[in-house]
């Protein structure tokens, strides 16, 4: 699994024109996924974004976890994030599980990072194309790919 995470002002994910979800203050979570993919490495990545000391303390040293700011997380689908560019200038997806891999696996990341955070987690829509709006805030990005956990 790969993953970029934002910490956010504020993000929304609209689709068709109507708005899906939107948070306040936390992290936006672009999460890819491959066919080697399992439960382990949801529940490397959910303790490793909790733990995450990306919000500044009152010093305004970055100290403090998206749960000591009640930071709010939306997460979206993104199976770009395994593009293979290798040949060419026309990428290709490959690398990225199927959508019968993809949803079960998508599905329980939301669900235990929820239950990791104590409150729900807002979602974008699997497969939809979706436009994503966000306000980086600091910017603050990180890339997290549990196959490259040293």
């Amino acid at each position: 699994m790969r993953i970029v995470i934002q910490r956010v002002s504020r993000a929304s994910v609209t689709i068709e024109n109507k708005l899906r979800s939107s948070i306040k203050a936390g992290f936006l979570i672009l999460l890819g996924i491959c066919e080697e993919d399992s439960s382990e490495d949801i529940d490397w990545l959910v303790h490793k974004i909790i733990g995450l000391r990306v919000f500044d303390d009152d010093q305004h040293v970055m100290n403090r976890c998206i749960m000591d700011v009640d930071g709010e997380i939306l997460v979206v689908s993104q199976f770009t994030l395994f593009a293979s560019y290798k040949k060419g200038n026309r990428p290709s997806w490959f690398r990225a599980a199927s959508h019968e891999t993809s949803v079960p696996l998508y599905e329980e990341f939301c669900s235990k990072l929820s239950q990791a955070l104590g409150k729900p987690v807002e979602t974008g829509e699997f497969g939809a194309d979706m436009k994503v709006e966000l306000l980086n805030d600091g910017p603050v990005t990180i890339c997290m790919d549990t196959k490259n956990k040293e």
